[in-house]
Formats: structure tokens, C-alpha cells, sequence
């Protein structure tokens, strides 16, 4: 190509500097790449590794005395499936309610038209900073009779204001006025007009807005923590509390023989196993979730973070 057009070699090799820097920001990037990959890695590999090699540090790079009783364990635990399928269901349901309550309140925020819209968007600004509380969040979701159901956990945060505005901004970005007035033309009102036109035209803040919000359900355990005390009604991520403190907790000095010494520490071992196979199982969905909507991804982060 370069002769094609009569230049030399060296006139189309890229200046010094630029490639010393492509190379120094090449390895930052790797370090930190590795820096975040290495601990799933590494619990991925003690999952299914021997629980006294991993305590003695012999696992590093490659598992040792492989072995799946801890996934065996796992799901033959009955309180740690339910909690892996109540954790799903309050995924799913909140991130219905996020979308039905954010997506409609952006978009109203979007309009120019829309009388005390800087109003109201200075007000949920106000929220991110100032809050009631945690006693007083507490005592109104008991005075509402919330405690100990699915309510607590994903009406209280039902909508987000940073999602919010993200999403105000990506429709203030994409659905011109111009539209909305051709539409109107044709009789379409406003409620049609957002669930026949903004909707399917908002599918990048959507997968976003799926993806925030379902990751922050699943992940979330501090809310079951204070408001559900139904053991049936745990997540996933409070199980996994459970084996860890069961896990951490000291036992007593009273003497013991040789086979109950070795039975308390063969448990031991299992649960330890059973704590690196729950984070597997408990990343999964997120990372079965992430591919379907990555193309999305960077498209309604950048549109969406602009200033509108």
C-alpha cells in the first residue's frame, strides 16, 4: 500500500512516542485485566480443588485433588436452592418494576413540554444526597406492612435517579421532537406514542437498565438482611452468609475423640468447598446475562451519560 501511493517505509511507521505509549498502556491494561480475572479465576479453581490444598496455598494456577462435592453439596442443600430461586424471582420482579416505574418518568422528563419537569428533576437530584434514613426507612416499611414480603425488597428502590437521569438524557438524545410532532399529525397521542415508538426505539437503555438493575437485585442482601426474617424467604447471597459465618464460627474446647475430630474436620472442609462453589453458582447469571446485551452496552452508556 505504501508503495502504491510512493511512500517510503519509515514515512508510514507511526512516531516513537506513540508506540512507546500504545506498549505502556498495553501492560497497564493487562495488570489490571489480570488483577480483576485472577480472583474469579482463582475461585473457580478452589470450587473444585481439595479444601486443605487450597487452605495450605497450594492452589495457584491449577486446581489440585479435583473434585465436585461441593457443587454436589450445593444442590443437594435444599435452603440454598430455594434461596437461589428466590434470589431469581426478586431479579426478575424487580427489574420489572425498575423499568415500569424509570423508563415512563425519564421519558416525561425528556420533554420540553413537560410543565415543572426542572422542578421535579431537581427534587430526585436532592435524593441522591439526602435520605431519611435508615430507622426511619425501617419503621415506614413496617407501618406499611412490608416486612418480611418480596415488597420490601423492590419497591423501596424502585426507582433509581441515576438511572433515571441516564435514561431522561438518552431519550432527550434520540427521540426528536420532530417525531413526536409527525406522530401527532397521524392522531397518535402520548401513551401510544411511547409504548409504539420511544420503546422499540430505546432497546441500548433498556439492556442497560436490565443489566444495572438486575445485577444490583441479585448482588443485593443488606435489604433481605433488615426486612425478611423467614428463612424461606432468604436470597442466595444470605445463604451464602450462613456457611460463611457457620464457616468462621469457633468451635468449643470440649475434648473430642479421633473420629469426631476427623468428622468435624471433614464438614468443615465440605462447607469450605461449598463457599467457593455458592460464588460460582451465584456469578453465573451475570455472566450468562452480560453477552446478550454487551452490543448494547457501550452504545447506551455513552449516548445516555452525555449532558442533556
Amino acid at each position: 500500500m505504501a508503495k502504491e501511493f510512493g511512500l517510503s517505509r519509515t514515512a508510514t511507521r507511526r512516531p516513537l512516542e506513540d508506540r512507546i505509549y500504545d506498549r505502556v498502556v498495553f501492560v497497564i491494561l493487562t495488570l489490571i485485566f489480570i488483577a480483576v480475572a485472577y480472583p474469579l479465576y482463582f475461585v473457580i479453581i478452589s470450587s473444585i480443588s481439595d479444601p486443605v490444598k487450597v487452605a495450605s496455598g497450594q492452589v495457584i494456577f491449577l486446581p489440585e485433588g479435583f473434585t465436585w462435592d461441593g457443587y454436589k453439596k450445593v444442590f443437594e442443600t435444599k435452603t440454598v436452592m430455594r434461596g437461589f430461586f428466590n434470589s431469581l424471582y426478586y431479579t426478575i420482579l424487580g427489574v420489572l418494576i425498575n423499568l415500569a416505574v424509570t423508563l415512563p418518568t425519564a421519558y416525561a422528563l425528556s420533554r420540553n413540554d413537560f410543565f415543572g419537569r426542572k422542578g421535579i428533576s431537581i427534587f430526585y437530584i436532592i435524593t441522591m444526597f439526602i435520605s431519611g434514613g435508615l430507622i426511619p426507612t425501617y419503621m415506614v416499611i413496617r407501618s406499611l406492612g412490608m416486612l418480611d414480603t418480596v415488597w420490601s425488597l423492590v419497591i423501596p428502590g424502585a426507582l433509581g435517579v441515576y438511572n433515571m437521569m441516564v435514561a431522561r438524557t438518552f431519550f432527550k438524545i434520540n427521540i426528536p421532537g420532530e417525531l413526536l410532532d409527525a406522530a401527532r399529525i397521524d392522531g397518535c397521542g402520548d401513551t401510544r406514542f411511547f409504548f409504539s415508538i420511544v420503546l422499540p426505539m430505546s432497546s441500548a437503555i433498556i439492556a442497560i437498565l436490565i443489566l444495572w438493575c438486575g445485577v444490583g437485585h441479585w448482588n443485593s442482601y443488606f435489604s433481605a438482611l433488615l426486612y425478611i426474617s423467614s428463612r424461606e424467604r432468604q436470597p442466595l447471597q444470605m445463604e451464602l452468609r450462613y456457611i460463611l459465618l457457620q464457616n468462621t464460627a469457633s468451635g468449643n474446647n470440649v475434648q473430642m475423640s479421633v473420629e469426631a475430630f476427623r468428622e468435624r474436620e471433614r464438614l468443615e472442609a465440605l462447607k469450605e468447598l461449598m463457599k467457593y462453589s455458592l460464588i460460582v453458582i451465584a456469578n453465573i447469571p451475570v455472566m450468562v446475562l452480560y453477552p446478550f446485551i454487551q452490543k448494547h452496552f457501550v452504545k447506551g452508556v455513552t449516548v445516555g451519560s452525555l449532558k442533556g
